[in-house]
Order: structure tokens, then sequence, then C-alpha cells
């Protein structure tokens, strides 16, 4: 993609896309847009697609390339310095129940979004990519598993939007419950806990977490978060399932073609060496607060830097997407995909508060 010869079209396409990152970067910085929780990765793909839009028919085709590198290489690096957010020791902190409420999320949202998938008849890969963020952790999530399921740029563009749509309806819905005493049945740990393992992105819970306990005296807005951690490390290895899963299913695919004679591309297994790099980084996060004494990841020197960077290239990665995305491939979509998010999000509000207020009372 940067061989000699290209190298300058190539740029060209991925200064394009840094300039719309730091608008996002800069309009994410408005007022109302903070009260709203929308972050700079949601802000780009709007902008993203505002452009493919309007001016899209406007860009050089050479510059083509450069986009995609936001969308692959990018993208990929913005995942494994994810892990600079999370320690090993936020998963003990908050115990055996925060992980098994996630685990039991995670596994039921992504194999149960998959099914819905087929019975409303949705192309696997979007109904897979919008089980996937819904299950983990939004837009980081769709973005992660966009190059282990290799689908189309909209496709992924479509599950973005279901988790922006309903993690920031959730976001004013829990403090709602919380307020007008639906969250009784739970302790403060347990709304806590149901708060992180159900909500979409990390910003939506920190939204309604703070909302619920501004002063984190209950212990709500910090174990609500810790717990939305636990679910983002779970990124890694579903993202390995996941390639072995699709792997398979590729075989078969390529098998029932060879069948009907038509010629085929060998299979092989997409194995997603940036979710290694991340749980990698994890670990590494860990060893540096531990030998830097301090509580808070954040007070880890140059972590604060890492963090603007890595947000700064999933914006990146984001608004490339968004570029690729035009109304007319959601029309092509349809609203079936939107029904899906919205019976995992029926799951996750109903479902989860059960399911926490069980394993949080046995443990």
């Amino acid at each position: 993609m940067l061989e000699k010869g290209n190298r300058a079209n190539t740029l060209h396409g991925i200064l394009l896309i840094a300039l719309f990152s730091f608008a996002a970067f800069y309009i994410a910085g408005f007022p109302v847009v903070k009260r709203l929780s929308f972050s700079p990765l949601i802000v780009g793909i709007v902008l993203g697609m505002l452009y493919a839009n309007s001016l899209r028919n406007k860009l050089p085709e050479t510059w083509v390339p450069g986009i995609k590198f936001c969308t692959k290489q990018v993208l990929r690096w913005g995942i494994i310095l994810y892990g600079f957010r999370l320690t090993l020791a936020q998963v003990a902190a908050v115990g055996i129940p925060a992980v098994v409420v996630d685990l039991v999320v995670v596994t039921v949202t992504i194999l149960g979004g998959v099914l819905l998938g087929r019975l409303l008849k949705i192309d696997r890969d979007t109904a897979l990519m919008t089980s996937t963020g819904s299950a983990i952790c939004g837009a980081a999530a769709v973005l992660g598993a966009e190059p282990v399921v290799r689908c189309e740029g909209y496709k992924t563009a479509i599950a973005v939007s279901t988790v922006v749509i309903f993690g920031t309806l959730s976001m004013f819905l829990y403090p709602i419950m919380y307020r007008t005493g639906l969250l009784d049945g739970l302790s403060d740990t347990g709304v806590a806990i149901y708060t992180g393992s159900t909500l979409h992105e990390v910003a939506h819970v920190a939204g309604a977490g703070n909302a619920m306990d501004p002063t984190d005296s209950l212990g709500i807005a910090g174990t609500a978060t810790i717990t939305k951690m636990i679910r983002v490390m779970m990124l890694a290895p579903v993202l390995v399932v996941m390639s072995f899963a699709l792997a398979g299913r590729r075989r078969r695919e390529a098998a029932a073609a060879a069948a009907q004679g038509a010629k085929t591309e060998k299979s092989r297994i997409t194995i997603p060496w940036f979710a290694f790099g991340f749980i990698a980084v994890i670990c590494l996060n860990s060893l540096l607060q531990h030998w830097c004494g301090v509580e808070s990841v954040r007070e880890i020197p140059l972590n604060g830097t890492i963090e603007y960077i890595d947000t700064f290239l999933l914006t990146m990665a984001m608004t490339a997407l968004g570029t690729e995305t035009s109304l007319d491939k959601f029309r092509q979509a349809g609203a079936k995909p939107f029904v899906l998010a919205g019976l995992l999000y029926v799951w996750l509000v109903v479902g989860g508060y059960f399911l926490t207020k069980w394993v949080v009372g046995m443990m």
C-alpha cells in the first residue's frame, strides 16, 4: 500500500483522513457534544459519512489506498494501544461476580445475535458485527472484529450506528431507572456491575455511572467502569474464537463452490495477531503500574499521551470507514440490522438485570 511509486497518493489519502480526525477531536470538545458523551470516534464516522454522501465522488481514486490503509493497519495499531487503558489488577478489584456476568453477557449476546440474524434473514457478517459491538465495547469491538470478519466497510458502519443509537439511549435510561427505583432490587455494587456489563461504549458507562453517582461515594461509577474494562479485555479471546469459526465457515463455502465447478481460493485461518498484542500490552501496563507504584493507569508516565494517540488512531479508522458509507448502502441493508440491535438491547437491559441480580445474590 505504501509501495514506491504509489506512496505519494497513498499519503494524500491518509492526510485527508487525518484532517477529518483533527476536526472530529475539535467538535467532540463542544459542550453539547460532551454532554451526549459522543467520543471523537463517533464524531469521526459521522464526518466521514457526511463526506461520503456529498463530496466523495470528487476524491481522486488514487487516494483510496490511503483510506484503506487507515481502515486496516491504523486500526490494528489502535486496538493494540487500547490495552494501555487496562490492567490485570482491575479484574481482581471487582471480583468474580463481574467476570461471570460479563462472560455470560458477551457469550449470549454474540451467539443470540447470530441466531436472531438468521431468523431475520440478515446478512451473516452484518449480524455478527452488530452482535459483537453490542456484546463487548461498542464501536471499538466492531473495529476490532472488522479485520477478522473482512466484511465491506458499510456493514461495519451499520454495526457502529446501531451500538451508538442504543448505547446513547441507555446512557439516559439507566440513571432514570436508578432514580425512579426500578433498580432497587440491586445493591450499589449490583447496579455498577449491571451498568458496566450491559451498556455499549466505555463513554456510555462513564456517563451513566457519573449520572447515578457523581462523586463515586457509592462506588457505582468506578466499579461500573472497571466492569466495562473487563468486558473490553474479552475482545481478544473473542476475536481468536471468531477467527477459527469463520475459517471453518469459509472452508465449507469453498467446498460447496468447488462441488459446483467454481474456482475457489485456498481457505486460511486469519489469526488476529493484533488481539494478542492487545493482551500483551495489558500485561505490560500491569507491570508498569506495579513498577511505578501508582494506583491508577492514568498516573503511569506517558500513559495519557499514549491514550490520546490511540484515540486519534481509532478516530482515523472510524472516519475512513465513514467515507466508504453512503445512504444508498444503508437503504440496501434495510431496517433489519436495527431490529436485531433492538432485540439485543432488550436482552441487555432486561436479561442483564435479572442475570446480575442472580449472580451477585449467589456470590
